[in-house]
């Protein structure tokens, strides 16, 4: 056995378990030794009935008297014993587990764990952990697995157990730890544990000092290796040479910035002054632009456009979905084509790009085929890891063009520069005057019927509404939980005189162009939707904003979603409907009562649920860190300074073979080539 054993090739693992660890993200042996705990039980208290008091975690040795199975009325099972550790008998109870009086016989020795309880005046243990003693009995913890000591526990699915984890990493790790190598330079690593200490620790530690030791050092290395991963690419990307640095004709700039209809923010001037010094360097520019929903980004990237068309080169605009594209299109083309640029369009469904200067697209318009020489800017809008495989594709070239992405993802600055650290960070932190506020509210359940009076109110003076669901059909686990599908037939029978349409993610591309467009005509009342309207779609009549089961999103994607709103002059509002009512949940979206603020909102969801919160369920993969966190500055400073430490002694990490290997095993999570 090695690390790169698959799991399947193990005694024991048949297709149903292999299932079951494939969900979990383990295929191989060193998948499950990276499998880290999330919390120990502290069973480490090893005491007697004499001794063991109520409400305390107590660990027990001794003898099963007695154990039967009883079925009660409710067909449920309980398995029940009485255990003697020679002081007084104690009864065991189990739920559901009726395989128990095979696997536990009476005679047989057992040490186990779990909190004292009183039933009948009688001392309990509900459903405590267990093992057999097969030789004599322990007098420490060191000799057990399951109770005794602190015992781990980790992510599970159903059918597998920690316990199964538990058992199946103690017999691997041993036959593992010594071909693990330490890929950590010995001067960047103080005083943290060696690499097989750590994994060592994190899964069986002595104590909590232990477990301290152990994520020391495993959440350095998780943010190391993305800082090492970003500043390696920033220092390639500059080496590339770009066309001669850009000419910067600020008259003509300032013509186009005063032929606008509007003002812009003096967050927007700082942040173009910040590109224009970009495009005069001679390595790419290579910058991400974040602002909030509304705050300016596309005039941005117009007038960079104008500036990249003065020095005669072509602009790409690429967008994650056709619907964005044509909306970029349609402004782009206004603020454009009054200064003779030719605004084209290329997507599956339209292609009009011939000798335009600046393309509207899709990720289609990086193919082979459309890619000219004379390309001198690339923006892209949104959807950070499509900007991640373009910039990919991009430093594949000799020669590359400028690069710009933006987002209006609210990104903590300390997240954005850890991330994107190959990039430079301009921040439009300003929005422009007259942009309404969205009044936004915590709904009661008990209030729902008087929110839908309100709108049916609302839409027969002509507003229009947007209501959200977490999932596009029911979950077989989550019965409760508004899906997309039946709340639209649900609220045709309580709107019955309001025209309803449907958009989710499974739809083809015409019936989600054309479920988008009825609303944008004012064909529909009420759009019935996944969060799949976050970005970009634009509908300045549409007032309201309903999310259902508000509490699985994360704050940054409510705020986004509160976006959509409040794009017109009329009031608007969001109304935010939580199936779990408990205290904490309200708290929690009650922030987006108190404030606006994107960047305060995800900075909020950082410290409360972590870097899947901001990015979404289909970007938390890629930003999973098992321990580390980005919210822990220091940890953030200290590994980006040892990165820079030692790409500034050797860049091409020839000294560091080890280190060299590593990164290349996990750059395609962190920074795809």
């Amino acid at each position: 056995m090695n690390l790169d054993t698959k799991l399947t090739h193990i005694l024991g693992i048949g297709p149903t378990l292999a299932w079951r660890l494939e969900k979990l993200e383990l295929l191989t042996v060193e998948d499950l030794i990276n499998h880290y705990p999330f919390r120990y039980d502290d069973f480490s208290n090893i005491s007697t009935t004499l001794d063991a008091k109520v409400g305390e975690k107590v660990t027990l040795v001794g003898e099963i008297w007695s154990i039967k199975n009883i079925y009660t009325r409710s067909r449920k099972i309980l398995t029940q014993a009485i255990f003697n550790d020679g002081n007084s008998p104690i009864e065991l109870t189990w739920f559901n587990q009726s395989w128990l009086t095979k696997n536990i016989l009476v005679g047989d020795k057992l040490q186990i764990s779990g909190k004292v309880s009183k039933y009948k005046n009688k001392l309990s243990i509900m459903a405590p952990v267990w093992e057999k003693l097969t030789d004599k009995l322990p007098t420490t913890h060191n000799s057990s697995l399951h109770t005794g000591r602190l015992v781990p526990v980790y992510p599970e699915t159903f059918g597998l157990t920690s316990k199964w984890l538990r058992q199946k990493i103690a017999s691997f790790l041993p036959q593992v730890l010594k071909e693990i190598q330490d890929p950590l330079p010995e001067s960047i690593k103080d005083s943290m544990l060696n690499l097989a200490d750590a994994l060592n620790k994190i899964h069986f530690p002595q104590n909590y000092n232990d477990v301290d030791l152990a994520k020391q050092r495993l959440g350095f290395d998780e943010l190391f290796y993305i800082q090492l991963a970003t500043l390696k690419t920033r220092k390639n990307w500059q080496k590339k040479q770009v066309l001669e640095p850009l000419k910067i004709n600020s008259k003509n700039l300032r013509e186009f910035i005063k032929s606008l209809p509007f003002k812009l923010t003096s967050a927007q001037l700082k942040v173009i002054d910040e590109i224009i010094k970009d495009l005069q360097k001679d390595f790419p520019m290579n910058r991400l632009v974040q602002g909030e929903v509304g705050s300016g980004k596309t005039v941005v990237a117009a007038a960079i456009c104008y500036l990249i068309f003065q020095n005669n080169l072509k602009s790409f605009f690429m967008a994650p979905t056709e619907i964005l594209a044509f909306q970029h299109f349609s402004t782009l083309k206004n603020l454009l084509e009054p200064f003779n640029l030719k605004v084209g369009i290329y997507t599956g469904s339209k292609k009009k790009a011939q000798e335009a200067d600046v393309i509207v697209g899709t990720h289609a318009l990086l193919s082979k085929k459309l890619l000219p020489e004379n390309i001198g800017l690339i923006v892209v809008d949104e959807q950070q890891r499509f900007g991640v495989e373009q910039r990919s594709f991009l430093r594949s070239k000799a020669k590359i063009p400028h690069f710009l992405t933006m987002t209006a993802t609210p990104i903590p600055r300390t997240v954005a520069l850890t991330l994107y650290g190959d990039l430079d960070l301009s921040i439009i932190d300003e929005m422009p005057k007259g942009r309404k506020i969205v009044k936004t509210f915590v709904v009661p359940n008990k209030k729902r019927l008087d929110s839908y009076k309100f709108i049916e109110k609302k839409v027969k003076a002509g507003d229009q509404v947007y209501i959200i669901t977490p999932f596009i059909e029911p979950s077989e686990t989550q019965t409760s939980v508004k899906a997309a599908k039946i709340e639209f037939e649900n609220l045709k029978k309580v709107f019955p005189k309001l025209k309803l349409g449907l958009l989710h993610g499974r739809l083809k591309s015409s019936e989600k162009e054309l479920a988008i467009n009825d609303f944008k005509d004012g064909k529909t009342d009420i759009l019935v939707s996944t969060s799949v309207v976050e970005v970009g779609v634009d509908v300045a009549n549409a007032t309201i904003m309903i999310v259902e089961g508000a509490e699985r999103f994360g704050l940054a994607q409510l705020h986004q979603l509160r976006g959509r709103v409040g794009r017109g002059e009329k009031e608007s509002f969001c109304f935010l409907f939580a199936e779990n009512e408990n205290s904490s949940v309200l708290n929690r979206l009650k922030n987006l009562e108190r404030t606006q603020n994107g960047l305060e909102l995800a900075e909020l969801d950082l410290k409360i649920r972590g870097s899947g919160e901001i990015f979404g369920t289909a970007q938390s993969g890629r930003f999973n860190l098992k321990i580390a966190s980005f919210s822990d500055l220091t940890l953030l400073e200290q590994t980006r300074n040892k990165a820079g430490q030692i790409l500034k002694e050797d860049v091409s990490l020839d000294k560091y073979p080890l280190l060299k290997a590593k990164l290349a095993e996990i750059s395609q999570e962190v920074m795809p080539d």
